[in-house]
């Protein structure tokens, strides 16, 4: 709470240089709240000894549910959203890379405000675990609070490098990312200070994979080829695991033709685009090849990387695009970007080991009982596939599949059709922000609190969300005993 509090301090700034006062006055209330709360913690709560796996895995949780309540506090006070329900919708969002969004009037944001929406999926994007562990004293819990966001492979031995390692790669990315972006910007027409500050936002939202943008008409609005392309750049960068970045940058370049993941992603993501590229046929929503391409690749890689910017408008998905077009996009979501990366979804190291149990168990058909089969990936080295690995990979892929069927029967529940009520709930627990227009400031409370838990649950992935939920029913079982 401390350190991440703050990052509050640059929408501070930001708002000092640009006249902004009234954002200054609401984040500086923001920093005060997360510096009191964090330095509070640490005077009074010791640590006493190393913490647990129940014990990192709880924090992670309680972690992400206390930054989403507090950042919502200024957001609210901003004025810019319906209520505190909708404010920490939008908290969820950001830091969880999703990129659905309840913010009004969001084409007449204050600068530094809608600079901070970027921030803030940049900073969920890398982990709040993350950032803490480069500066948090070594309790034994830093690897396991870091596997509870979804970060599990250590770049190096130390816990506390390995964070440092992944900033250092963001960091990196955010100068040569935000000054291509400027180029760009100045190409097709925007005067310097303008093409740095969509750059940077547009940075972040495509190399976090979260999806928003400083205009309500999101990619469409710099309706340029090349913005585009650079745009589904960074959203592939962005998508691939950390590890893997580290590897190719220290170690071993040709493990990008070898990684199981890469392979997993270029499978899944022609097999989507085909798939799309006959439900559009069908549909014909443009006259000619190159339209379609250049709309259909980009929701698609958007898609399947979770990133969720837009080249369309949100009704263009059910009156345009048909289900079958709908169905591939959807297909894409589910399926999402690598593990250890800022991008959601199934990942492709889970997609590859169910494929590999599958070929697993049809190889022992054909091979003594007696015989000892050995099935293998290649992920940062060789590894052998056990049953104890795939029956977990399994778990988690029914899990994600349950939690997007029950959030379209919510959806269904409060009167909106099959298809958009699962492309809406995909999109929310897929971590992706791709919209068929169910989400906006009017609908149901039910829902957005359904639809933010379904980020939440999404992002750290179930196992550190259950533990915490188990941890404190049991405590206040105990307790009444």
């Amino acid at each position: 709470m401390f350190f991440l509090g703050f990052t509050l301090l640059i929408p501070v700034m930001l708002g000092l240089i640009l006249g902004e006062y009234q954002t200054v006055a609401n984040f500086s209330i923001g920093f005060l709240i997360f510096s009191i709360l964090g330095l509070s913690f640490k005077t009074f709560i010791k640590a006493e000894k190393d913490a647990s796996w129940l014990h990192g895995l709880c924090i992670t949780a309680f972690t992400w549910i206390l930054a989403t309540l507090l950042i919502a506090i200024p957001y609210t006070m901003s004025g810019y959203f319906g209520s505190y329900l909708d404010a920490c919708f939008d908290a969820m969002s950001g830091l969880t890379t999703t990129g659905l969004s309840l913010i009004q009037q969001i084409d007449h944001l204050p600068i530094s405000l809608n600079i901070w929406r970027h921030v803030l999926t940049f900073i969920g994007g890398q982990g709040i675990i993350v950032i803490a562990l480069i500066f948090l004293p070594p309790l034994g819990v830093g690897y396991k609070a870091l596997v509870g966001e979804g970060k599990e492979d250590r770049l190096i031995p130390s816990v506390r490098e390995t964070g440092k390692a992944i900033w250092m790669i963001s960091l990196v990315y955010l100068l040569v990312g935000t000054a291509l972006f400027m180029i760009v910007g100045k190409v097709i027409g925007l005067s310097p200070l303008w093409s740095l500050f969509h750059g940077a936002c547009m940075f972040m939202s495509a190399w976090s994979t979260g999806g928003f943008a400083p205009q309500s008409l999101n990619t469409l609005y710099y309706h340029h080829p090349l913005f585009e392309a650079v745009c589904m750049l960074f959203f592939i960068l962005g998508s691939m695991n950390f590890g893997l970045h580290f590897y190719v940058w220290f170690k071993e370049k040709k493990e990008l033709l070898t990684d199981i993941e890469i392979k997993s992603f270029l499978v899944s993501f022609f097999l989507c685009l085909i798939l799309l590229y006959l439900g559009l046929s069908q549909a014909s929503p443009y006259h000619s090849a190159i339209p379609l391409f250049r709309k259909g690749a980009f929701i698609l890689l958007s898609g399947h990387t979770g990133t969720g910017q837009m080249t369309i408008y949100s009704a263009q998905f059910l009156n345009q695009w048909g289900n079958l077009g709908l169905m591939a996009v959807m297909l894409a979501m589910v399926f999402g970007g690598a593990s250890g990366s800022t991008a959601g979804g199934l990942k492709g190291i889970r997609i590859a080991l169910f494929f590999k149990g599958i070929q697993y168990e049809i190889r022992r058909f054909f091979f003594p009982q007696k015989a000892v089969l050995i099935e293998k990936i290649h992920h940062f080295g060789d590894h052998v596939i056990s049953e104890k690995i795939v029956k977990s990979a399994l778990i988690v892929i029914i899990l994600y599949l349950l939690m997007h069927t029950l959030g379209a029967i919510a959806g269904m529940i409060n009167g909106y059709a099959f298809i958009p009520a699962l492309f809406e709930s995909i999109s929310a627990g897929a971590n992706v922000g791709l919209s068929c227009g169910i989400t906006n400031p009017s609908m149901p409370d039910n829902l957005k609190i359904v639809y933010t838990l379904n980020m939440f649950l999404g992002r750290l992935e179930f196992t550190s969300i259950f533990v915490f939920v188990f941890f404190v029913f049991r405590s206040l079982v105990q307790r009444k005993r």
